[in-house]
């Protein structure tokens, strides 16, 4: 018979093994509970640090996803260098950067720069989908605008067809007091400034005294601040401060900047978002942006998306994206 004290020993023995599974097993619980698990989750944790140069009207998501891919990974860590759309291709071509988030496409320049250095082209992926409001004081008595009286209000060169320039609101039927309009836009390094130029100036060249801003947000304030002034800016950066004008085509259709418009591809300054990586042909992602890409084109991705003011992609474009990736659906 086993003396009492060798029972009393095997016992505590025994509760303290109990204990300690017990103790292992609690950290793989709260993980499960309170992390949910990404659609393409991988078997070996990803590590490492993505750079990223580029888009300032991405900025905001783009912290935000590195936010969310570090609580899910926290072995990835997101830099962010936020100077411009313009700054990304260099990045990526001289191999500074890893990601390079531009509110417009690449131009022919800036992928021919990048193959005449790798051999191939960057691999562009659509992100969300965004467009740019014109905007003027919230009191402003004006609603809608045709897009011919766009190219006459900031061009110098007039492209699109407007026979005079417009420098004063009462040249185009308001009862307004004779001020001269003020001009707010985007600087050179920004994609947005590109867009407009491309969709508003029909490629034509801005007024030499359209004052020209680092970002979305500073063109908001200014136009807040003046009843003269009319601006652009990205639809995340809108405040009550800022109307949103309805634009008007050649054909007199009206078109407003809703998320329906922009995801349909109707209103005639929406935009896609991309990010651009160096990928050879038939090369796998790496970890770090495997994951990071795997959480952008993800349902929780896309609804980030939404909560800041941009348009999520659509599901048939989500799905393509992924296949094309090797993500799981």
């Amino acid at each position: 018979m086993r003396p009492a004290s060798g029972r009393w020993l095997l016992r505590w023995r025994r509760g303290l093994l109990a204990l300690l599974v017990g103790l292992a097993w609690l950290p793989v619980q709260a993980q499960s509970l309170g992390q949910a698990p990404l659609r393409g989750d991988m078997p070996d944790m990803p590590m490492g640090t993505l750079g990223t140069v580029g888009s300032d009207t991405l900025a905001g998501l783009m912290l935000r996803w590195g936010e969310q891919l570090t609580h899910h990974y926290p072995g990835v860590r997101l830099q962010l260098q936020v100077s411009g759309s313009a700054s990304a291709p260099p990045a990526l071509t001289a191999g500074t950067t890893r990601l390079g988030p531009m509110s417009r496409p690449m131009t022919d320049e800036e992928r021919e720069a990048f193959m005449a250095r790798h051999g191939y082209p960057p691999l562009e992926v659509e992100v969300a989908r965004d467009a740019l409001a014109v905007v003027v004081h919230r009191h402003h008595p004006l609603d809608v605008l045709p897009l011919e009286a766009l190219d006459a209000i900031f061009s110098r060169t007039r492209r699109c067809g407007a026979e005079h320039a417009v420098d004063r609101w009462e040249q185009l039927g308001l009862d307004f007091p004779t001020r001269r309009i003020e001009l707010h836009g985007r600087n050179l390094a920004s994609g947005s400034y590109g867009l407009f130029r491309q969709r508003a100036l029909c490629d034509g060249q801005y007024r030499r005294r359209l004052n020209e801003h680092p970002g979305s947000a500073a063109v908001v304030a200014a136009v807040t601040e003046s009843l003269d002034a009319i601006g652009y800016a990205g639809l995340n950066h809108l405040t009550p401060g800022v109307k949103a004008l309805g634009l008007v085509d050649a054909e007199g259709a009206l078109h407003t900047p809703d998320t329906e418009s922009v995801q349909r591809g109707d209103y005639p300054l929406g935009r896609s978002l991309y990010l651009y990586l160096n990928l050879p042909p038939g090369d796998v992602l790496p970890a770090p942006e495997r994951a990071f890409l795997d959480l952008v084109l993800s349902p929780q991705g896309q609804e980030t998306v939404a909560s800041l003011g941009f348009v999520a992609l659509p599901e048939e474009t989500l799905s393509r994206q992924r296949h094309d990736l090797g993500l799981t659906p």
